[in-house]
């Protein structure tokens, strides 16, 4: 699962890991202490800053035969490092409209991203390419269905982002 802060990952994620019956990986449980203060005070990540996160979750992902994880993966570049650890990775993107992510932001209680990051996290968001492996979701749906959508297009074989 990836997409903008707010956008379900971990929601939708646990949900299809379930269905799946494989493990589920947050991506934020990787991130060192550095980053998540960084964050908590409204200060973006650099890519220095996520290089070695990125390396964690790709290794955390190589380490399962199979397995979903949240993570926000906002660049290509990003996606790109996962695959050097998992090169058949398949992504999820969770997409929605600022305003649907900024009041899903303001209704969250206890997590170190603040509300405030979501225009930087957009800025940064480089949506799924055609030739990436992976399927693009509107957020508006529920999670069961945005899970239901997934088991379809995996089931389908398609692949290709569509």
């Amino acid at each position: 699962m990836m997409g903008v802060s707010g956008s379900g990952k971990s929601t939708v994620g646990r949900v299809l890991a379930d269905q799946l019956t494989v493990p589920f990986v947050d991506a934020d449980d990787l991130h060192p202490a550095s980053n998540i203060d960084k964050m908590r005070a409204g200060v973006p990540l650099t890519d220095s800053d996520r290089e070695p996160w990125l390396d964690a979750v790709g290794s955390a992902l190589a380490q399962l035969s199979a397995g979903v994880v949240a993570c926000s993966a906002l660049a290509r570049r990003y996606r790109d490092r996962i695959r050097v650890f998992v090169p058949d990775a398949s992504f999820v993107q969770l997409d929605g409209s600022r305003a649907l992510l900024a009041a899903r932001l303001a209704d969250r209680r206890g997590h170190f991203m603040p509300t405030g990051l979501l225009d930087s996290q957009l800025a940064t968001l480089e949506p799924l390419q055609h030739e990436e492996d992976g399927l693009l979701v509107d957020i508006t749906a529920s999670p069961a269905e945005i899970v239901k959508r997934v088991l379809e297009h995996r089931a389908s074989g398609s692949g290709r982002n569509g």
